[in-house]
C-alpha cells in the first residue's frame, strides 16, 4: 500500500473507533436508569434503546437522555440497579399489618 492510502486507512479507523456516544437513560416513572450507546428517537418522542446491563432492548415512552463519558458509562454498566420505590413500597404494602392487640 501507498503511504496515503495507509494513512487514509488508518485515519478512518481512528474515526470509527473514537465515534461511540455514550448515553445514561432514565426512566422518570420508575426511576431506573439504562446505560447504552444504541439509542433510537421516535417522532412521538419514545425511545428504543439496548441495555447495556442486560441486553435487552427497552422502549420507553417518557425517558430523560443524558450524554455521558465512557467512564461514566462504564461506572453505571456494571453497577446493579437500586431497587425502584413503586417496587419498595409495593412490597411493603404486601406485608400482613399487625393489630396491637394490648388495648382489647
Amino acid at each position: 500500500m501507498t503511504m496515503k492510502k495507509t494513512a487514509a486507512v488508518c485515519l478512518a479507523l481512528l474515526c470509527l473507533g473514537g465515534c461511540t456516544t455514550y448515553y445514561k437513560v432514565t426512566d422518570p416513572t420508575t426511576g431506573r436508569e439504562y446505560y447504552t450507546t444504541e439509542l433510537q428517537r421516535s417522532n412521538s418522542g419514545a425511545a428504543t434503546l439496548k441495555d447495556a446491563r442486560t441486553g435487552n432492548t427497552v422502549n420507553l415512552q417518557n425517558s430523560e437522555i443524558a450524554k455521558v463519558t465512557k467512564e461514566q458509562y462504564d461506572a453505571g454498566k456494571y453497577t446493579t440497579p437500586a431497587a425502584s420505590s413503586s417496587s419498595s413500597s409495593a412490597a411493603s404494602s404486601a406485608q400482613p399489618k399487625q393489630e396491637n392487640n394490648a388495648f382489647k
